[in-house]
């Protein structure tokens, strides 16, 4: 994982992201998927970016399938944003870098 990017998952999942004292972002991915692949530079960069304000973490889907299961995730990559525990934004597919930018700089205010 980059610096800055957790790998999470299903046990950890509410300890690191639901309870988390800051707002995260969780990009549910699988390593077989190009699309994924091509977003996980961004997201690195980004957390790099904001990694003091925002928490960055990422769930690999097909070792902690209760997850998306359970945020009904039916695409990859999903990108999840939480604050206080809750889903604030839900991003699916690969975005411009402004998208996401913007969708974070809404998660601060």
């Amino acid at each position: 994982m980059a610096a800055g990017v957790n790998e999470i998952g299903d046990n950890s999942f509410d300890a690191e992201v639901l309870k988390a004292d800051k707002p995260v972002l969780v990009d549910f991915w699988a390593p077989w998927c190009g699309p994924c692949r091509a977003i996980a530079p961004m997201v690195e960069e980004l957390a790099g970016t904001f990694g003091t304000q925002i928490k960055f973490a990422k769930c690999n889907v097909d070792e902690n399938p209760a997850t998306p299961g359970k945020y009904g995730i039916r695409a990859i990559p999903t990108l999840i944003l939480f604050k206080g525990g809750n889903v604030v934004e839900q991003i699916t597919g690969m975005v411009a870098k402004s998208k996401l930018e913007a969708a974070l700089n809404k998660l601060l205010s």
